[in-house]
């Protein structure tokens, strides 16, 4: 940030508490890089910089709270390596190796976490978009090194060490001195094996290392009987380090092959630094976006210790803060078991910029004060604060405080003296966009004329514009303060009859020091008591009386009046959520509905077609027209009537009419008969119309056609039939009958013989219809599988959206949770194939997120 906020005096920030708070910040950082970027932070009065900290932790505080794992921050500063090999030459040692390959590591992650894996959309078509847009621009400022990061890799081990195959030269230098090591050790096994078996070394005793050689630890009274070199002895005297002859060559040898791999690994390591050195500045970029990053996520995590939050933040000065506490005395009394008395308060122009806080000693006064200025010093510093979410905060340019003791005996200072000094300070300096916070105003001196110093200065602060917050006990400042635009009153609450503060501010009237009764209960003689009312006036004691009893009562009636608004929000709650049911029951009866007259409609549609070929055969029989109106004018009657409340009723009428109708066609084809033979007209009951006989089925022998065998009564459907031979089903039978012995069946045969084997359609359609409607009544429009096996879930989905596109839902949802992804991936892999299925996609964040898949049916 760097536009500082200007502070008074130097010391602001150890004041208000800020210097102790920032020691719990840097408890929460994961490396010395985010330490060192939260030491060196100060707050600042730029709007901008302000903003972007706080939606930059506001974005941490939603990672922390959600199922994603951010990559590890907890890195090795490796920046003065990297400064160290600016120089050609120079090298890194593998231990910095190892971590600057981590640092690249940890970066790459973070690229894929914020730019990738949260993000939605194509670059292409300009439809990207980040869920954590600011973190997202911190990360996309610093590039990757694929390159340097796969090379650092192949180099090395898991340990930091390089890898035996980082060169030619290495690994043959390495197998050699492996080879020799192995060699050395089976004589040195040989010589010790011998000089114990001779006794010159006890048996327990295994060889040493003295010098990078290996040695035989043995008594000094046996050491000229091995052959060799001393290279040692114990501090006691007791132990000689003894080097066989046999052995100084091989150790030798391994000596130098130590050199040679030595001087091998200094110039790999050498390549790499060469290879480093172009990127020096784009890797210690790098590392200070690391560290901006530790530094946000040490907030987040620190805010979510003390309930912090990110409130509206405005441009303007203002204060309207709602449950604000002190974080830390949130934290000292939640150790305790106890909890903070939160703090409400509102400072605005031009009616009430200057509060002045009035109530007896300990009554948490300076609490309040102290409050007040860690909170909007901590929200200029781009850290949440503990207060309530519809809270808002205001910029402020200039934060003065004047608290505490400032004398010194070096600058010949007393304590009212410093207080005047910081007073010259505040008038010369403060304006519109200044927080003033004063301790005791007006005190320190005879207490007439500094109340009407303090007095003056008010209104010179008044007059300025500036906001503040001022403690005093000045009767001649509360009385100014109700008198004049601008200030305002407040008081520190006090439980009078309990005798103890309640550490609650009250805005809009003077406190009471409650000095007499003070007095009295710590047991002052009473006389005492009566001499002081005497003095000052038994009038004033009983008024400092009545306005505490008003301002009681005043709690009192403000408590009711919240309960009444917290019970109305309930009330109002509750009707709202009732009214949204009963509109979806509404809504959902509405669909039902509009489901079953589409369903009757399409019935009717099945029913129409049927009587219109019926009306077709009578218009060709020549039937009388007034009967095929009235037939028609029944049918039309029918849709119209068709309505939700009477659809079962109709679909019987419409099964009704369409047997009507069959034996209108039947009469009238009997009729016609009849006028051919001359006979006269009779009604024939439906058995009867069914014996009738009718004229046969016209044409040959087809696929399809009904046939009657010869020397049978049963009919059957024709399946294939060849020159001679024809399959027919008869039922559930199928048989092969030569055709010699088929004859076509007649046309009501074939119609009877058809109905016989295909039930009504009105049945059907009424029995779907009803199971439908049961169906969409209990089906619940989301499933949850979380907990299942990937092949359970799979399989309860596929049911689920079966179903659901039976009873054309359009819209269902899976709660599958986020986990490692792999049940949600198994899910959509399933869906990507289903025909049915339009679209999937995750739920909003507000409602679920990656947890749930929505899917829209076709």
């Amino acid at each position: 940030m760097t536009d500082v906020l200007e502070v008074y005096p130097k010391n602001f920030a150890e004041k208000i508490g800020y210097t102790e708070l920032r020691n719990q910040l840097l408890q929460h950082c994961a490396s010395p890089l985010g330490r060192e970027v939260m030491l060196a932070l100060e707050a600042s009065r730029d709007y901008g910089d302000i903003t972007r900290a706080l939606g930059e932790t506001h974005e941490m505080l939603s990672i922390l709270s959600s199922s994603e794992v951010l990559p590890s921050l907890a890195l090795v500063d490796c920046r003065e390596a990297l400064q160290r090999i600016r120089p050609l030459g120079t090298y890194v040692e593998e231990e910095e190796l190892i971590e600057l390959l981590r640092m690249l590591e940890t970066l790459h992650a973070l690229h894929h976490f914020f730019l990738e894996e949260q993000s939605e959309g194509s670059r292409s078509d300009e439809s990207l978009v980040y869920r954590y847009p600011y973190l997202s621009k911190v990360i996309q400022g610093s590039p990757t090194f694929p390159k340097i990061e796969a090379h650092l890799r192949s180099l090395l081990t898991d340990e930091g060490k390089l890898r035996d195959n980082a060169s030619r030269e290495l690994l043959s230098i390495r197998t050699t001195l492996r080879d020799t090591e192995r060699s050395l050790s089976g004589m040195l096994q040989r010589i010790l094996q011998g000089a114990q078996r001779e006794g010159w070394v006890e048996r327990d005793v295994q060889p040493a290392l003295r010098d990078g050689r290996l040695v035989i630890p043995m008594s000094p009274m046996h050491k000229r009987k091995i052959r060799g070199i001393v290279h040692d002895e114990s501090a006691t005297g007791k132990t000689v380090y003894v080097e066989p002859v046999e052995l100084v060559e091989a150790n030798n040898r391994i000596r130098e092959l130590e050199g040679e791999e030595r001087r091998e690994v200094i110039r790999i390591l050498t390549e790499v630094s060469n290879r480093l050195r172009p990127n020096i500045q784009h890797l210690l970029s790098s590392y200070a976006t690391l560290a901006h990053l530790d530094f946000t996520l040490a907030k987040a995590r620190w805010a979510r210790e003390v309930d912090g939050i990110c409130p509206t933040f405005s441009p303007e000065a203002e204060v309207e803060w709602y449950g604000a506490k002190h974080p830390l005395l949130l934290r000292s009394l939640r150790a305790q078991g106890r909890s903070v008395v939160p703090l409400d308060i509102r400072l605005e122009a031009p009616e009430a910029r200057l509060l002045l806080i009035s109530g007896p000693n300990a009554g948490g006064k300076s609490v309040c004060l102290k409050t007040v200025g860690l909170l909007q010093y901590l929200i200029q510093c781009g850290i949440p604060v503990p207060m309530q979410e519809h809270s808002r905060m205001g910029l402020f340019d200039k934060l003065y405080i004047d608290i505490g003791d400032e004398q010194s005996i070096e600058d010949d200072l007393s304590t009212y003296s410093s207080h005047l000094r910081n007073m010259k300070q505040f008038v010369r300096g403060c304006d519109g966009r200044s927080l003033l916070l004063i301790d005791e105003f007006g005190g320190g001196t005879e207490p007439t004329i500094g109340g009407a110093i303090a007095q003056a200065l008010l209104h010179r602060f008044n007059e300025q514009g500036a906001f503040g917050v001022i403690t005093t006990h000045y009767q001649n400042l509360k009385t100014y303060a109700e008198e004049h635009t601008g200030l305002i009153n407040g008081a520190m609450l006090y439980d009078r009859h309990e005798m103890r503060p309640l550490f609650r501010l009250s805005i809009g009237r003077p406190g009471s020091s409650f000095a007499i009764e003070i007095a009295r209960k710590i047991g002052l003689p009473e006389e005492i008591l009566d001499e002081v009312t005497e003095q000052v006036g038994s009038d004033y004691v009983a008024m400092d009386k009545y306005l505490q009893d008003i301002i009681r009562d005043k709690r009192y009636w403000e408590g009711k009046r919240q309960t009444i608004r917290r019970d109305e929000k309930l009330l109002q709650e509750a009707t709202d959520r009732y009214s949204e049911e009963l509109s979806a029951l509404k809504a959902q009866r509405k669909k039902i509905l509009e489901d079953a007259r589409r369903e009757a409609q399409t019935l009717i549609k099945e029913a129409s077609g049927r009587i219109e070929r019926t009306i077709r055969e009578i218009r060709e029989a020549e039937a009388e027209r007034d009967q095929t109106r009235l037939i028609r004018q029944r049918l039309t009657d029918f849709g119209e009537s068709l309505t939700e409340e009477e659809q079962e009723e109709q679909l019987a009428q419409a099964k009704k009419t369409q047997r009507e109708v069959e034996r209108i066609l039947a009469r009238r084809s009997r009729q016609k008969e009849r006028k051919a033979q001359g006979k006269p007209s009779v009604s024939l009951t439906p058995k009867q119309i069914e014996d009738t006989p009718t004229p046969t089925q016209h044409g040959e022998l087809q696929a399809g056609s009904v046939v009657r065998i010869d020397g049978q009564k049963a009919l059957g459907t024709i399946l294939s039939l060849t020159e001679r031979e024809a399959v027919i089903a008869l039922g559930a039978l199928k048989t092969t009958i030569p055709r010699s012995r088929l004859h076509l069946a007649s046309e009501v045969e074939a119609r009877r013989h058809e109905r016989k084997n295909q039930p009504e359609v009105a049945v059907r359609s009424t029995q779907i219809i009803d199971q439908i409607h049961q169906k969409r009544l209990n089906f619940r429009q989301e499933i949850d599988v979380r907990g299942f096996r990937a092949n359970e879930a799979v399989d309860a989905v596929a049911y689920f959206v079966d179903e659901a596109l039976q009873l054309g839902v359009a819209q269902v949802r899976v709660l599958h949770g986020t986990g490692t992804g792999a049940l949600r991936e198994s899910i959509r892999s399933y869906l990507s194939g289903v025909s049915g299925v339009r679209d999937f996609h995750d739920e909003d964040v507000r409602f679920g997120g990656a947890g749930i898949t929505v899917i829209e049916m076709n």
